[in-house]
């Protein structure tokens, strides 16, 4: 019986042995899947916190390069109202050609809405503005005239001529042609 003893003994030691040893793996399973859980959520932690702090650093740099435009045509979506002064009169000219063209245009400048300043300081110049106009329409030929896709570039040159050249305290915004003939000799 002692046999059997021993023998049930090891059956019973053999059996919480092998208890024991699923419960063991089982426990070091949940061990391992808890320590990988807590890795992810630390990581996912430190990420968030490094994406935040670099939002913030740059958009602390960015502040000052970006701006939000304050001119009135860019926060109503509308363009600005302008004055135009349409005294100069029908200024008469001939190109460069070889026979040279007649030009006729008749100009109207553009300044700023309710600008007295630049209103008188071109009713002032008017004498200069006809003479740089003449001399302006004389040095262009007349294919440079009539080709309607040159017009905005021969409007925007007017503009920064008059600009540069005749007015001083004041600025004009912006020439269109009210007439503009070119009469070709043959």
């Amino acid at each position: 019986m002692a046999d059997e003893n021993d023998v049930n003994l090891g059956d019973e030691a053999g059996e919480e042995a092998v208890s024991t040893k699923k419960g063991g793996k089982l426990g070091k399973l949940f061990s391992g899947f808890l320590k990988w859980i807590i890795i992810g959520i630390a990581a996912v932690i430190i990420i968030v916190v490094v994406v935040v702090v670099t939002i913030k650093i740059a958009s602390n740099n960015k502040s000052s390069v970006t701006s939000i435009p304050s001119s009135g045509e860019y926060v109503s979506g509308q363009r600005e109202i302008f004055d135009w002064y349409t005294s100069l009169g029908v200024i008469q000219t001939v190109t460069c050609d070889d026979p040279p063209a007649t030009v006729r245009v008749d100009l109207a400048l553009a300044y700023k809405k309710d600008d007295k300043a630049t209103s008188t300081e071109i009713t002032q110049r008017t004498v200069e503005l006809k003479s740089y106009l003449r001399r302006y329409f004389t040095g262009k030929t007349a294919d440079e005239m009539k080709n309607p896709n040159n017009e905005d570039a021969l409007e925007n040159e007017i503009k920064n001529g008059i600009n540069d050249k005749i007015l001083s305290s004041s600025r004009i915004r912006d020439v269109k042609f009210l007439q503009k003939d070119v009469i070709e000799q043959n």
